[in-house]
């Protein structure tokens, strides 16, 4: 992504001693120099070099060698050659014009200091640190002497020392430098001055590069505001400051607060530049990046073709701009799948770049290795063998073989052999990487956990399973790192992106496991794997967060933390030899860490990590534990085939056991309806006539067979089962499925139902448990007074009023403290108060009311957008899945059409995601006595994204929710059942639950009414 950070760059000035000389030559000498540099900024060296000879022959001329005139275009002379990288000559030309400076002008004169500066500069970019550091701070020793701590120049000489020690990574000695700097300008210029703007605009960069996002932040704010007073909000340096705080915020993950920004910087470039200028294409080009990151890539393209057009038009379809333009264009279509498309654009590119460079150089490699991995893609392998061949031969001789590209260009000609089928071939290549990863790169870096997971899957096609076995293990413990690492600095939806990445690694280990029957070790690492995927990262991510932000004293710590974080993937993503302070930002990061776990409550458990030995050491005699798992099948690549299967662990195994069940489209086809009627489908469903009988079209076998049969024989002793669902066992109700004529699964063992497995160690303990029980329900779901919206959406459950009436009485008779919310009291804001105000949230939590969960809309259409004319509900639209699940509430009607008069008031209906924000950490049940309530998106190994995340997010212990649309009257019955045998009767929550629906089963009630509530802990 191109950065639009503004790096100011000093300009030299050249001083002149008081002589009778020639004023035209002065100017002239003086022009010519300002040419120079305007050249040497834009890297024309050899006519910067043309202009300053002759800047130097004139002042030769008319005013000799030993004067200060000539002096000055010797020292621009050096300073060209200092940019160039003609290091040598140009240190021979500073120490020269620093001596005659001393000898002529004497050490206090300003050009003297000069000189001190052109050579700091000058050792600075030689990397000669120690030398560069000297010559800094005897410069600005010298201008303190000569001018004052209040004078400007000072100001802008410790500026330019504060900028080289953030350039070279010493941040606590640029710090104080900038803000001596910047206060000194303020005081003389004010807050206005283009210096002092220059000033802040670094000290943001600094702490953007600190990782310290937070503090760089209100710094670009100002930038924007002082841009917009002093030069208007029209002017394309504010479209500029604009860009850069887009920049910030796409590092920080807020990409909503990124787009209009950059919307507003290309609509001033349009109008102050016009539609053909190089700005206004870089704002298109910063859009399209912006559009291809959220995965919006019809957004994208018709900025990247307008791009493409600028382009041609201005330089021209022989230019390297217009080259460019053709590889972004043909890397979105590859992202985009339309690989018809983006060929034609890589070779078009690859024509131009022939003509315009040697194929000896890295940028034609570059785009040589696009082609090759669009070819791989598309599986024309014999086309995309020759290109990386030749792509190697290049970067063997321009980088070297001790090179990361390199071992990027083996690592994908490894994997073109490897589906060719040519596995010694692809292990030369794929051992080789590895070794040359591990040696620049080192064994933290994503690059080296990328060759050893294609090693895995290399010696496991091959048969050598113990090799692949040592392999696989040892990318997924480095994957794990690499996930903690961006756990505290990564936003969610970068997390959520992040963590897609590692799908397949997870995937190629189960696959591995199913096809040796269970019979190698690798089912350790793959339940490793899914504790920590799926169990660690819903409580890890979000409620640790929760848990800092709600302590004041913690905040500042965490802020730190993250920066450390982004620090250290950023160290960690250079070659060994290229990181500084890895060891220090690992100590500081651990000690933070310690001091988090001892500072906040409940901090340390969310973090802990957990292996499947911990979970067996938790199990007792007859107890097992199941984690059901969903993936999609690798061969030789990824197919189309989701598979599923559990991992078995019982107390004394030696590792758990594999077993594979179905594939998906099984399961699949079973849950399908028909379009009959539910009550019907759902009761066919979960009757014993199920088994071995099609339950509907398409269909070969039941519930029990495909998901239970093939464990019992690892059951026998068994008497309680604690397990995980995945994929579409979270709509499938397994306490339900039917054993006999007259039991479930559930008579016959104790199951219990967690989001992990992981559960079993790190519980959720509910400390404060008070005695207050709050009800919701009879709720009015109309705004009061408006007739408009009667018969709305949402009607009134009456069946609400009678069932919470009923569970008011029996908590108040077990001495519960009981607050009813009904009709139009049922508020989102009296919701949103639970647990607020260093109030604990209440015992017990019961909802009656509607509903709601939308699958994602662009599964189905491939369109994200919603036209304004559309009559769906805002929330059935929207992209994040925790808004397109929710609860309605008082005045529902409303706000679920759309409608927000009501200024400063919430809408009445309550998402998800607000939920999730909530702190309901001393909450032990919550019911949600409503419609649909456990459905939601399924996204990979993290499980559903709707009402069950939310609460278990905002710390709730157990949680009961519905798979389908019960009538209120049953499950009023099932509801008042199940309080009086938790509450009146003492049973376990989990027994209580299970009993209850026994209850409703044998009273004659068909599977329908009472299997579609589940009990999650």
């Amino acid at each position: 992504m191109k950065r639009l950070i503004l790096f100011f760059l000093a300009i030299v000035p050249f001083f002149v001693t008081a002589q009778t000389i020639d004023s035209a030559a002065i100017r002239q000498v003086d022009s010519l120099i300002k040419v120079s540099r305007n050249l040497t900024g834009k890297n024309d060296f050899t006519k910067a070099l043309e202009v300053n000879a002759l800047a130097e022959k004139i002042a030769l001329e008319k005013f000799g060698p030993e004067t200060a005139y000539y002096g000055n275009v010797g020292a621009n002379h050096g300073r060209i050659l200092a940019i160039k990288g003609d290091y040598p000559e140009a240190e021979k030309l500073f120490l020269e014009s620093r001596s005659f400076r001393e000898k002529l002008l004497g050490k206090d004169h300003p050009d003297y200091i000069w000189s001190i500066y052109n050579l700091a500069f000058l050792y600075s970019r030689m990397r000669q640190n120690e030398k560069a550091e000297s010559l800094y701070l005897e410069f600005i020793a010298r201008r303190e002497k000569t001018l004052g701590k209040e004078h400007a120049d000072y100001a802008l000489g410790v500026y330019y020392v504060a900028n080289f020690y953030k350039d070279i990574r010493q941040f606590k000695k640029a710090e104080p430098l900038y803000f001596e700097a910047k206060a000194i300008q303020e005081k003389i210029h004010g807050k206005e001055h283009p210096d002092y703007v220059i000033i802040l605009n670094n000290l943001g960069v600094m702490y953007w590069l600190m990782g310290q996002y937070e503090k760089a932040e209100p710094l670009y704010l100002d930038i924007i505001a002082i841009r917009g007073k002093v030069l208007g909000k029209a002017h394309p340096e504010y479209a500029s400051a604009l860009g850069n705080l887009g920049v910030l915020y796409i590092d920080m993950g807020q990409y909503k607060k990124t787009e209009p920004l950059y919307l507003e910087a290309k609509a001033i470039r349009e109008k102050a530049l016009g539609k053909e200028h190089p700005d206004y294409a870089s704002s298109l080009t910063n859009l399209g990046i912006l559009y291809s990151n959220l995965g919006q890539y019809e957004k994208a393209e018709p900025l990247y073709l307008e791009t493409k057009a600028i382009r041609e038009r201005s330089a021209g379809k022989e230019s390297d701009e217009y080259s460019s333009s053709l590889m972004n264009l043909g890397i979105l279509y590859w992202f985009m799948g339309r690989y018809e498309k983006a060929e034609p654009l890589y070779l078009e590119s690859k024509a131009i770049r022939e003509k315009l460079e040697r194929k000896e150089s890295v940028g034609y490699a570059t785009l040589m290795y696009n082609l090759a991995l669009l070819y791989k893609d598309m599986g024309q392998y014999e086309k995309a063998e020759p290109i990386y061949t030749e792509v190697l031969a290049i970067q063997e001789t321009v980088l070297g073989k001790e090179h990361p590209d390199y071992a990027s260009g083996l690592n994908s000609s490894a994997e073109v052999y490897y589906r060719m089928s040519q596995y010694e071939k692809a292990e030369t290549l794929w051992l080789e990487a590895k070794a040359i990863r591990e040696k620049l790169l080192g064994k933290e870096h994503r690059h080296y956990a990328q060759t050893l997971g294609n090693l895995g899957l290399l010696y496991s096609k091959m048969g050598q399973h113990e090799k692949a076995e040592t392999f696989f293990t040892a990318s997924s413990q480095l994957n794990r790192k690499l996930v903690l690492l961006a756990l505290n600095h990564l936003s969610e939806q970068e997390m959520n992106q992040y963590l897609m990445t590692f799908n397949n690694g997870i995937s190629a280990i189960f696959s591995f496991d199913q096809r040796t029957s269970g019979t190698t070790g690798i089912a350790k690492t793959g339940y490793d794997n899914i504790l920590f995927f799926k169990g660690f990262l819903l409580n890890a991510y979000q409620q640790s967060k929760q848990l800092i932000l709600s302590n004041a004293q913690a905040k500042e710590k965490y802020t730190l933390l993250k920066s450390y974080g982004r620090n250290l993937a950023a160290e960690y993503a250079k070659p060994v030899n290229a990181r500084k302070g890895v060891t220090e930002l690992e100590e500081r990061s651990n000690e933070l860490e310690k001091e988090l776990a001892l500072t906040v409550a409940g901090y340390g458990e969310a973090m802990k990590q957990v292996k499947w030995q911990d979970v067996q050491q938790k199990l007792k005699k007859g107890e097992a534990a199941l984690e059901f798992v969903h993936y999609r099948y690798f061969d030789k690549r990824k197919t189309d085939s989701t598979m599923y299967a559990v991992l078995l662990i019982r107390p004394g195994d030696v590792q758990p056991t594999f077993i594979s069940l179905f594939e998906e489209k099984s399961l699949d086809s079973l849950l399908q309806s028909d379009n009959g009627l539910k009550a019907d489908f759902v009761n066919r469903l979960y009757s014993l006539a199920g088994r071995g009988i099609k339950i509907n079209k398409g269909s070969k076998s039941s519930l029990y067979e495909m998901l239970w049969k093939p464990l019992e024989k690892e059951l026998t002793g068994i008497k309680t089962i604690y397990y995980s669902p995945a994929g579409l066992l979270h709509r499938i109700n397994i306490d339900a499925i039917p054993v006999s004529a007259t039991e479930t699964l559930a008579d016959q063992f104790q199951l219990v139902e967690l989001n992990s497995t992981r559960q079993l160690v790190v519980a959720n303990e509910i400390k404060n448990t008070n005695k207050e029980a709050v009800l919701y329900g009879a709720v009015d779901f109309d705004a009061p007074g408006d007739s408009v919206t009667r018969g709305g959406a949402w009607i009134y459950l009456p069946g609400t009023e009678s069932e919470i009436k009923s569970l008011e009485k029996i908590m108040q008779s077990a001495s519960l403290k009981t607050n009813v919310k009904k009709g139009m009291d049922a508020t989102e804001e009296s919701f949103k108060k639970i647990g607020t105000n260093n109030s604990s949230s209440p015992k017990i939590l019961h909802i009656a009311t509607h509903g709601y969960f939308f699958p994602d809309a662009k599964e189905k259409t491939g369109d994200s957008t919603f036209s304004a004319g559309s009559q769906e509900p805002v929330f059935k639209m929207n992209e994040h899945p925790m808004l397109r699940s929710g609860l309605i509430l008082s005045g529902g009607n409303k706000g679920w059409e759309g409608n927000r008069s009501l200024e400063g008031k919430e809408d009445g209906v309550l998402t998800a995601y607000e939920i999730s924000q909530m702190n309901l950490s001393n909450t032990e049940l919550v019911v949600l006595s409503a419609c649909e309530t456990g459905l939601g998106t399924i996204r990979g190994n993290e499980g559903v994204y709707g009402l069950q995340r939310a609460f278990k997010i905002a710390g709730v212990k157990y949680l009961v929710m519905s798979l389908w649309q019960v009538p209120d009257k049953q499950t009023s019955l099932l509801m008042t059942a199940f309080y009086k045998k938790w509450i009146t009767e003492k049973k376990t929550i989990p027994n209580a639950f299970h009993e209850a629906q026994k209850q409703l089963r044998e009273s004659g009630l068909d599977p329908y009414y009472w299997a579609g509530f589940v009990l999650v802990e």
